[in-house]
């Protein structure tokens, strides 16, 4: 009986040890409000930072307007990626977010179906439709709304405009066929699957599209959630992201 009773006593002090400073982490879950255009870069980053962490990332996308007002009205974001620096470094301003930094500058293509257009001031007659980002959520749209304005005027801009109310909408208006043509960001253009005449709009023609990333308030307290969000910064972080078309700082 002694021996038995010894044998669990020690059997108890090794999963007592196992229990301790040499288990492995319970690996945490990290929700991310990310811009629909940033979508499918965003999927890479959290399959790396998973496999660099063992952390998950959950991704809820759509329009910066929408998911801005989700935050302010309580939605369990720990980072918001963001298609603008406005709306985020609002947040900062309200307290709801704690910082921000650019993570990528966002860039604008042009996708038309069926008949080429010689260049991009052929818009000016263009009789098809046309997709972009409602402007009112969106600032994709914000910026196709200026580039249509110089090229058709203030006046003409949305003849023939279906507003999404996101670029992954407006791109889906093109693949379904619904228009003719959608203005979206250049990074999705790698969504299609060919069939497809791309013109890519010159950064002059809009304005910046300074996309920013903001920890949340809520998250301050995180370690997976500063985690993802340094990550976001990190070297292999930007390769990535400047390889899906982004401008990325230096």
């Amino acid at each position: 009986m002694q021996r038995l009773v010894r044998h669990i006593a020690g059997l108890l002090c090794a999963l007592g040890l196992m229990a301790g400073a040499g288990a492995p982490a319970v690996a945490s879950e990290v929700m991310v409000a990310v811009a629909a255009n940033f979508l499918t870069t965003a999927r890479q980053l959290g399959e790396a930072f998973r496999a660099e962490t063992g952390n998950r990332v959950s991704l809820v996308h759509g329009s910066t307007g929408v998911l801005q007002a989700q935050i302010v009205n309580g939605a369990p974001y720990d980072v918001f990626l963001a298609a603008d620096a406005e709306r985020p470094l609002r947040l900062v301003a309200s307290g709801q977010a704690l910082r921000g930094f650019t993570y990528a500058y966002g860039r604008l293509a042009l996708a038309v179906a069926g008949e080429p257009l010689p260049d991009l001031s052929a818009l000016a007659g263009f009789d098809g439709r046309i997709a972009i980002a409602d402007p009112g959520v969106a600032p994709y749209g914000v910026a196709a709304r200026e580039v249509l304005g110089a090229i058709r005027g203030a006046e003409a801009w949305s003849r023939n405009v279906v507003f999404g109310e996101n670029v992954s909408k407006a791109l889906s208006f093109l693949v379904s066929g619904n228009v003719q043509a959608a203005m979206v960001a250049r990074a999705q253009i790698a969504l299609l699957d060919g069939g497809y005449q791309v013109l890519e709009v010159p950064e002059e023609m809009h304005a910046p599209i300074r996309q920013v990333a903001v920890l949340l308030a809520r998250a301050g307290d995180d370690p997976a959630a500063r985690a993802f969000y340094e990550f976001l910064s990190s070297p292999p972080a930007r390769a990535l992201i400047a390889a899906a078309g982004y401008g990325v700082d230096e």
